[in-house]
Protein backbone atom coordinates (compact mmCIF):
# COMPACT_ATOMS: atom_id res chain seq x y z
CA UNK A 1 0.00 0.00 0.00
CA UNK A 2 0.97 3.68 -0.54
CA UNK A 3 0.07 5.73 1.89
CA UNK A 4 0.13 9.07 3.57
CA UNK A 5 3.41 9.39 4.58
CA UNK A 6 4.28 10.75 0.61
CA UNK A 7 5.99 7.99 -1.51
CA UNK A 8 9.51 8.88 -2.96
CA UNK A 9 10.53 8.49 -7.02
CA UNK A 10 13.38 9.38 -8.78
CA UNK A 11 14.24 12.96 -8.06
CA UNK A 12 12.73 14.94 -11.65
CA UNK A 13 12.09 18.25 -12.27
CA UNK A 14 8.44 19.34 -11.98
CA UNK A 15 6.50 22.47 -12.86
CA UNK A 16 3.85 23.41 -10.70
CA UNK A 17 1.25 25.88 -11.74
CA UNK A 18 -1.05 27.54 -8.59
CA UNK A 19 2.07 26.95 -6.50
CA UNK A 20 1.41 29.96 -4.21
CA UNK A 21 -2.17 28.70 -3.37
CA UNK A 22 -3.34 26.18 -0.60
CA UNK A 23 -2.84 22.98 -1.82
CA UNK A 24 0.35 24.40 -4.25
CA UNK A 25 2.15 25.40 -1.67
CA UNK A 26 2.37 22.62 0.55
CA UNK A 27 3.09 20.42 -2.10
CA UNK A 28 5.88 22.94 -3.48
CA UNK A 29 7.33 22.14 0.44
CA UNK A 30 6.88 18.22 0.10
CA UNK A 31 8.25 17.72 -3.62
CA UNK A 32 10.91 20.37 -2.38
CA UNK A 33 11.97 18.64 0.73
CA UNK A 34 12.19 14.91 -0.82
CA UNK A 35 14.73 16.85 -3.24
CA UNK A 36 12.80 17.24 -6.80
CA UNK A 37 13.42 20.74 -8.63
CA UNK A 38 10.56 22.83 -8.33
CA UNK A 39 9.80 25.30 -11.50
CA UNK A 40 7.05 27.28 -10.75
CA UNK A 41 4.75 29.03 -13.39
CA UNK A 42 4.48 32.99 -12.65
CA UNK A 43 1.77 35.64 -14.05
CA UNK A 44 4.61 38.37 -14.29
CA UNK A 45 7.95 38.38 -15.64
CA UNK A 46 10.27 35.99 -13.57
CA UNK A 47 12.76 36.65 -11.43
CA UNK A 48 14.50 33.19 -10.87
CA UNK A 49 16.06 30.11 -12.36
CA UNK A 50 13.23 28.31 -11.22
CA UNK A 51 10.24 30.69 -12.40
CA UNK A 52 8.16 30.17 -15.96
CA UNK A 53 6.12 33.02 -17.00
CA UNK A 54 2.60 32.32 -18.02
CA UNK A 55 -1.03 34.04 -18.81
CA UNK A 56 -3.66 31.42 -18.26
CA UNK A 57 -6.65 33.53 -19.16
CA UNK A 58 -5.13 34.47 -22.56
CA UNK A 59 -3.70 30.83 -23.08
CA UNK A 60 -0.23 31.89 -22.97
CA UNK A 61 2.33 29.56 -21.63
CA UNK A 62 6.38 29.86 -22.43
CA UNK A 63 6.55 26.17 -23.78
CA UNK A 64 10.57 26.02 -23.52
CA UNK A 65 10.27 26.29 -19.51
CA UNK A 66 7.91 23.25 -19.66
CA UNK A 67 10.95 21.63 -21.69
CA UNK A 68 12.68 18.58 -19.98
CA UNK A 69 10.06 18.41 -16.82
CA UNK A 70 9.01 15.21 -16.20
CA UNK A 71 5.97 16.20 -14.92
CA UNK A 72 3.32 19.14 -15.09
CA UNK A 73 0.88 19.39 -11.60
CA UNK A 74 -1.55 22.28 -12.39
CA UNK A 75 -3.38 23.67 -9.27
CA UNK A 76 -3.96 27.28 -11.03
CA UNK A 77 -7.23 29.00 -10.67
CA UNK A 78 -9.38 31.68 -8.94
CA UNK A 79 -10.87 30.95 -5.23
CA UNK A 80 -14.34 29.92 -6.14
CA UNK A 81 -15.82 30.27 -2.35
CA UNK A 82 -13.99 33.72 -2.26
CA UNK A 83 -17.36 36.09 -3.16
CA UNK A 84 -20.43 35.54 -4.66
CA UNK A 85 -21.38 34.21 -8.03
CA UNK A 86 -21.34 37.07 -10.54
CA UNK A 87 -21.61 36.26 -14.18
CA UNK A 88 -18.15 38.09 -14.11
CA UNK A 89 -17.37 36.29 -11.51
CA UNK A 90 -18.24 32.91 -13.07
CA UNK A 91 -16.59 33.86 -16.50
CA UNK A 92 -13.79 34.58 -14.06
CA UNK A 93 -13.49 31.29 -12.38
CA UNK A 94 -14.31 29.59 -16.08
CA UNK A 95 -11.41 31.40 -18.00
CA UNK A 96 -8.92 30.79 -15.10
CA UNK A 97 -9.29 27.13 -15.02
CA UNK A 98 -10.50 26.20 -18.44
CA UNK A 99 -8.03 27.99 -20.33
CA UNK A 100 -5.42 27.60 -18.09
CA UNK A 101 -5.29 24.16 -18.72
CA UNK A 102 -5.62 23.91 -22.74
CA UNK A 103 -2.74 26.35 -22.64
CA UNK A 104 -0.56 24.05 -20.46
CA UNK A 105 -1.96 21.00 -22.25
CA UNK A 106 -1.30 22.56 -25.88
CA UNK A 107 2.00 23.68 -24.38
CA UNK A 108 3.01 20.26 -23.41
CA UNK A 109 1.92 18.50 -26.96
CA UNK A 110 4.08 20.91 -28.98
CA UNK A 111 7.23 20.12 -27.30
CA UNK A 112 9.12 17.55 -28.98
CA UNK A 113 8.66 13.98 -27.47
CA UNK A 114 11.85 13.54 -25.72
CA UNK A 115 11.24 16.95 -24.50
CA UNK A 116 8.06 16.27 -23.17
CA UNK A 117 6.82 15.67 -19.85
CA UNK A 118 5.64 11.91 -18.98
CA UNK A 119 3.06 13.10 -16.61
CA UNK A 120 0.33 15.74 -16.10
CA UNK A 121 -1.66 16.06 -12.75
CA UNK A 122 -4.60 18.05 -13.08
CA UNK A 123 -6.42 20.08 -10.22
CA UNK A 124 -10.89 19.29 -10.49
CA UNK A 125 -13.22 19.31 -8.29
CA UNK A 126 -15.93 16.85 -6.79
CA UNK A 127 -18.30 19.39 -8.19
CA UNK A 128 -18.35 17.42 -11.34
CA UNK A 129 -21.21 15.04 -9.59
CA UNK A 130 -23.70 18.10 -8.66
CA UNK A 131 -26.15 17.73 -5.93
CA UNK A 132 -26.31 13.77 -4.54
CA UNK A 133 -28.29 14.07 -1.86
CA UNK A 134 -27.35 10.84 0.24
CA UNK A 135 -26.79 8.80 -3.13
CA UNK A 136 -22.97 7.59 -2.99
CA UNK A 137 -20.95 8.48 -6.05
CA UNK A 138 -17.95 7.57 -7.52
CA UNK A 139 -15.85 7.78 -10.45
CA UNK A 140 -18.05 5.88 -12.42
CA UNK A 141 -21.02 8.54 -11.84
CA UNK A 142 -22.17 10.52 -14.85
CA UNK A 143 -21.46 14.33 -14.59
CA UNK A 144 -24.58 16.47 -12.47
CA UNK A 145 -26.24 19.63 -13.01
CA UNK A 146 -25.48 23.42 -12.15
CA UNK A 147 -22.23 25.62 -13.19
CA UNK A 148 -19.82 24.02 -11.08
CA UNK A 149 -20.16 20.66 -12.74
CA UNK A 150 -20.27 22.33 -16.42
CA UNK A 151 -17.21 24.25 -15.10
CA UNK A 152 -15.33 20.90 -14.25
CA UNK A 153 -16.06 19.04 -17.56
CA UNK A 154 -15.21 21.65 -19.53
CA UNK A 155 -11.83 22.37 -17.39
CA UNK A 156 -10.76 18.18 -17.76
CA UNK A 157 -11.83 18.29 -21.36
CA UNK A 158 -9.51 21.07 -22.16
CA UNK A 159 -6.59 18.70 -21.34
CA UNK A 160 -7.21 16.73 -24.39
CA UNK A 161 -4.33 18.09 -25.85
CA UNK A 162 -1.54 16.11 -23.72
CA UNK A 163 -3.84 13.37 -23.53
CA UNK A 164 -3.74 12.94 -27.32
CA UNK A 165 0.06 13.63 -27.55
CA UNK A 166 0.70 10.45 -25.27
CA UNK A 167 0.92 12.49 -21.61
CA UNK A 168 -0.50 10.84 -18.69
CA UNK A 169 -2.92 12.95 -17.85
CA UNK A 170 -4.66 12.51 -14.16
CA UNK A 171 -7.11 14.69 -12.65
CA UNK A 172 -7.27 15.35 -8.97
CA UNK A 173 -11.26 15.86 -8.29
CA UNK A 174 -10.56 17.47 -5.27
CA UNK A 175 -13.49 18.30 -1.81
CA UNK A 176 -13.18 19.95 0.54
CA UNK A 177 -10.00 20.51 1.89
CA UNK A 178 -9.38 20.19 6.03
CA UNK A 179 -7.23 23.47 6.77
CA UNK A 180 -6.43 26.33 8.72
CA UNK A 181 -4.38 28.79 5.96
CA UNK A 182 -7.06 28.06 3.30
CA UNK A 183 -10.49 27.05 1.62
CA UNK A 184 -13.74 26.53 3.67
CA UNK A 185 -11.66 25.59 7.11
CA UNK A 186 -10.18 28.68 7.26
CA UNK A 187 -13.80 31.01 8.24
CA UNK A 188 -14.51 27.65 10.07
CA UNK A 189 -12.02 27.43 12.47
CA UNK A 190 -12.28 31.10 13.92
CA UNK A 191 -15.84 30.95 14.08
CA UNK A 192 -15.81 27.60 15.95
CA UNK A 193 -13.04 28.69 18.19
CA UNK A 194 -15.33 32.00 19.38
CA UNK A 195 -17.72 29.59 20.30
CA UNK A 196 -19.84 30.75 17.17
CA UNK A 197 -20.18 27.91 14.92
CA UNK A 198 -22.77 26.02 14.17
CA UNK A 199 -24.64 23.41 11.37
CA UNK A 200 -25.52 25.11 8.04
CA UNK A 201 -28.72 25.15 7.22
CA UNK A 202 -30.28 21.60 8.02
CA UNK A 203 -27.23 20.05 8.49
CA UNK A 204 -27.86 17.12 7.22
CA UNK A 205 -25.82 17.58 3.49
CA UNK A 206 -22.85 15.29 2.65
CA UNK A 207 -19.46 17.22 3.01
CA UNK A 208 -16.73 15.00 1.07
CA UNK A 209 -13.48 16.37 2.65
CA UNK A 210 -9.94 15.68 2.53
CA UNK A 211 -7.29 16.65 5.52
CA UNK A 212 -4.34 18.59 3.69
CA UNK A 213 -1.56 15.93 3.82
CA UNK A 214 -3.52 13.34 2.47
CA UNK A 215 -4.50 15.91 -0.43
CA UNK A 216 -0.77 16.56 -1.16
CA UNK A 217 0.09 12.68 -0.67
CA UNK A 218 -2.79 11.53 -2.94
CA UNK A 219 -1.33 14.09 -5.77
CA UNK A 220 2.24 12.43 -4.78
CA UNK A 221 0.85 9.36 -5.50
CA UNK A 222 -1.13 10.08 -8.96
CA UNK A 223 2.54 11.79 -9.72
CA UNK A 224 4.44 8.60 -9.12
CA UNK A 225 2.32 5.69 -9.98
CA UNK A 226 2.43 4.38 -13.46
CA UNK A 227 -0.53 4.14 -15.45
CA UNK A 228 -2.79 6.27 -13.05
CA UNK A 229 -5.07 8.40 -15.31
CA UNK A 230 -8.47 9.46 -16.11
CA UNK A 231 -10.52 10.89 -13.10
CA UNK A 232 -9.46 10.40 -9.27
CA UNK A 233 -11.76 11.52 -6.58
CA UNK A 234 -9.42 13.25 -3.69
CA UNK A 235 -11.85 12.79 -0.86
CA UNK A 236 -11.96 11.09 2.42
CA UNK A 237 -13.11 7.43 2.25
CA UNK A 238 -16.46 8.12 4.58
CA UNK A 239 -18.06 11.59 3.71
CA UNK A 240 -19.80 13.12 6.73
CA UNK A 241 -22.74 15.26 7.19
CA UNK A 242 -22.34 19.10 7.97
CA UNK A 243 -24.47 18.10 10.96
CA UNK A 244 -21.14 15.75 11.93
CA UNK A 245 -18.76 18.14 11.22
CA UNK A 246 -20.13 20.92 13.81
CA UNK A 247 -19.96 18.01 16.30
CA UNK A 248 -16.65 16.64 15.30
CA UNK A 249 -15.03 20.88 15.35
CA UNK A 250 -16.94 21.65 18.49
CA UNK A 251 -15.69 18.34 20.18
CA UNK A 252 -12.12 19.23 18.65
CA UNK A 253 -12.32 22.93 19.48
CA UNK A 254 -13.97 22.40 22.62
CA UNK A 255 -15.98 24.77 22.02
CA UNK A 256 -20.11 25.23 22.30
CA UNK A 257 -21.69 24.95 18.59
CA UNK A 258 -25.06 25.85 18.92
CA UNK A 259 -25.93 28.71 16.58
CA UNK A 260 -27.16 27.20 13.03
CA UNK A 261 -27.04 29.44 10.41
CA UNK A 262 -30.42 29.19 8.49
CA UNK A 263 -30.78 28.41 4.76
CA UNK A 264 -32.15 31.57 3.64
CA UNK A 265 -29.33 33.12 5.80
CA UNK A 266 -27.34 31.60 3.37
CA UNK A 267 -28.45 32.27 0.69
CA UNK A 268 -29.35 35.70 1.33
CA UNK A 269 -25.18 36.17 1.73
CA UNK A 270 -23.72 33.98 -0.58
CA UNK A 271 -26.37 34.00 -3.73
CA UNK A 272 -25.95 31.22 -6.33
CA UNK A 273 -22.75 30.17 -4.18
CA UNK A 274 -25.54 29.08 -1.01
CA UNK A 275 -25.74 25.73 -3.34
CA UNK A 276 -22.46 24.85 -3.09
CA UNK A 277 -22.87 24.92 1.26
CA UNK A 278 -26.32 23.89 1.48
CA UNK A 279 -26.05 21.20 -1.83
CA UNK A 280 -24.77 17.68 -0.97
CA UNK A 281 -21.74 15.80 -2.29
CA UNK A 282 -21.62 12.08 -0.91
CA UNK A 283 -18.21 11.63 -3.00
CA UNK A 284 -16.28 8.32 -2.43
CA UNK A 285 -12.58 7.57 -3.84
CA UNK A 286 -13.35 4.35 -5.33
CA UNK A 287 -10.49 4.69 -8.15
CA UNK A 288 -7.81 6.19 -5.43
CA UNK A 289 -8.43 3.48 -3.15
CA UNK A 290 -7.80 0.85 -5.76
CA UNK A 291 -5.05 1.96 -6.90
CA UNK A 292 -3.56 1.34 -3.58
CA UNK A 293 -3.28 4.74 -1.43
CA UNK A 294 -4.66 4.78 2.16
CA UNK A 295 -5.65 7.80 3.83
CA UNK A 296 -3.27 9.13 6.60
CA UNK A 297 -6.52 11.03 7.77
CA UNK A 298 -9.29 9.05 7.26
CA UNK A 299 -12.00 10.25 9.54
CA UNK A 300 -13.18 13.65 10.25
CA UNK A 301 -12.07 13.85 13.62
CA UNK A 302 -8.60 13.11 12.84
CA UNK A 303 -8.43 15.89 9.90
CA UNK A 304 -10.07 18.29 12.18
CA UNK A 305 -7.17 17.56 14.92
CA UNK A 306 -4.19 17.61 11.95
CA UNK A 307 -5.63 20.89 10.52
CA UNK A 308 -5.89 22.39 14.29
CA UNK A 309 -2.10 20.77 15.33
Amino acid sequence: MVDGRMGSMTLSRIAVAGSSGLIGSALVRSLAGDGHEVVRLVRRAPRAADEIRWDPERGYVDTAGLAGCAAVVNLAGANVGSRRWTEAYKATLRNGRVQGTAALARAMASLAPDERPAVFVNGSAIGYYGETGERAVDESAPAGEGFLASLVVDWEGAAGPAREAGVRTAFARTGLVVAREGGAWQRLFPLFKAGLGGRMGNGRQYWSFVSLHDEVAAIRHLLDTDGLAGPFNVTAPQPVTNREVTEAMSRVLRRPAVLPVPAAVLQAVLGEMAGDVLGSARVLPARLLESGFDFAFPGIEDAIRAAAG
